[in-house]
């Protein structure tokens, strides 16, 4: 049976983490509405922004975004536990599907080769933060502990 750890010891050091990708997506984002104020909101051009390419659009969303994952960093509740796993595969079905869509003009988003990497790597970041930041009572999180120890020494013995 699949389960997320509870009140795992690492836990600040993800949250730090999607603090820091939140941070930088949302100077990013600001970054390119800056550059792009003015365009089109889906403008092809050649604007780049902290080693991205971006448009209007996807500066705007990059705001939003960015915005989304520190305020969940900054919550010590489930709720950043959730919002990271939403946030980690909305930024790889993001990326995948803007992959595909790199040399096409249905590249709405005005992604690069690099924006998808980042993409995927930020993705895998936060899906792995939110697969470990979940909070729960410390008896509950016990309890769980000593279950999993069980099944291992359950395991070991022949």
């Amino acid at each position: 049976m699949a389960h997320f750890p509870m009140n795992h010891p690492a836990r600040p050091i993800y949250r730090v983490l999607s603090g820091l990708i939140g941070l930088y997506i949302l100077m990013f984002g600001v970054w390119g509405v800056v550059l792009t104020a003015g365009e089109s909101l889906f403008a092809r051009e050649s604007n780049w922004a902290l080693g991205l390419r971006t448009n209007l659009a996807f500066s705007i969303a990059s705001v939003i975004f960015g915005a989304f994952l520190i305020i969940g960093a900054s919550r010590r509740t489930n709720l950043g536990h959730y919002m990271n796993l939403t946030a980690g595969i909305v930024f790889l079905v993001t990326s995948i599907l803007m992959m595909s869509l790199l040399q096409t003009e249905a590249n709405f988003l005005n992604f690069s080769m690099s924006t998808v990497i980042v993409s995927m790597i930020f993705g895998l970041v936060l899906l792995g933060t939110g697969l470990y930041d979940k909070v729960g009572p410390p008896e509950l999180a016990e309890a769980e502990r000593r279950s999993r120890d069980k099944q291992i020494s359950e395991a070991n013995t022949p």
